[in-house]
């Protein structure tokens, strides 16, 4: 059976959403004020991955698929899903509340972002993909990011074997990464959608863990679940 890991300090955690919070706010600021280094950042890399994406059409079909099946953020909530069910029949019904409400509380602050910013997605002569709603943050990015976020700190908290840690960590970092490169190479988001959505989906898991740290540490008699 596996010895249950010592529970993270929740300083750090904090540490972590706040910069990652201030830091998406800054990369928004700057894009909503059009700030012309970081626009013209975007355009370059936006038109160079477009231009690949027409000469590549297999690579081109391979991305739509991770894009819009395996990284597809009904996938991830479907993900999350499954995880709130095996955290239920486990017993540990409050791990699974407090991970089903970061999951809607990052689907509405990423809903209330795009209708806030109002971005507008890059636009094509031929585009090779379609994508609905505004642009910024980029919303499979930072499902994503949340998801594995709260993955990781579920599997620390239930203190599973460590082969499983390290496979939601290669898993959920292949995934980030990978289905933010899939959205600006099929030229429905701009780099910097996708950076603010990895952040802001990082503050999320990071800021539910350590409220539940917090939590837990003012009443260490009491079992996560």
């Amino acid at each position: 059976m596996a010895s249950s890991p010592a529970p993270p300090k929740s300083s750090p955690l904090r540490l972590t959403a706040l910069v990652c919070t201030v830091v998406s706010a800054v990369v928004a600021a700057l894009v909503t004020a059009g700030w012309d280094p970081l626009l013209g950042f975007d355009a370059r890399v936006t038109s160079e991955l477009h231009r690949t994406a027409h000469a590549e059409p297999g690579w081109t079909r391979l991305n739509r698929v991770l894009t819009d099946w395996v990284w597809d953020p009904w996938t991830m909530r479907a993900l999350l899903l499954a995880v709130v069910v095996w955290l239920l029949a486990r017993g540990a019904a409050r791990p699974a509340l407090w991970t089903a409400c970061a999951a809607a509380a990052g689907t509405l602050l990423q809903q209330g972002l795009k209708a806030l910013l109002d971005r507008d997605r890059p636009s094509w002569p031929r585009p090779v993909d379609s994508a609905d709603y505004a642009a910024l943050p980029s919303g499979h990015a930072m499902t994503a990011a949340l998801t594995f976020g709260l993955l990781l700190w579920i599997a620390q908290l239930t203190a599973v074997r460590r082969t499983v840690r390290l496979a939601v960590l290669w898993v959920g970092a292949v995934s980030v990464v990978g289905v933010g490169f899939t959205r600006v190479y099929l030229g429905v988001h701009w780099p910097t959608d996708v950076l603010t959505g990895w952040l802001l989906g990082i503050a999320v898991a990071a800021a539910t863990a350590a409220l539940w740290h917090r939590r837990a540490a003012r009443a260490p008699e009491r079992r996560p679940g």
